[in-house]
């Protein structure tokens, strides 16, 4: 087994990791071992996990038409109804 020597660590971040390992029934090497390969898992999925942008691009995608543009839009244009509902308010 290799063995790791961390120097330079803040007596309040010490404190911290030895209470976490106290509470979960650790060594602190146990403790930081333990987070460390936490984290790892974590970041292995995160790096793995699609973001929400190239998602949103692959559903939006795009369509075949054999339409033009101006019979795209003459047809959007004549589907749409007018409401008055809201005539009575203005």
């Amino acid at each position: 087994m290799t063995t790791l020597q961390l120097e330079g660590i803040d007596s309040f971040f010490y404190d911290q990791i030895k209470q976490m390992a106290e509470l979960e029934n650790r060594s602190v090497s146990q403790q930081i071992v333990h987070v460390v390969k936490e984290y790892l898992a974590k970041e292995k999925q995160i790096r793995t996990t699609r973001s929400p942008a190239d998602v949103l691009l692959e559903l939006a995608g795009s369509w075949q038409d054999s339409r033009d543009a101006d019979e795209i839009i003459s047809e959007i244009r004549s589907s749409r109804r007018n409401s008055t509902r809201f005539d009575q308010i203005f």
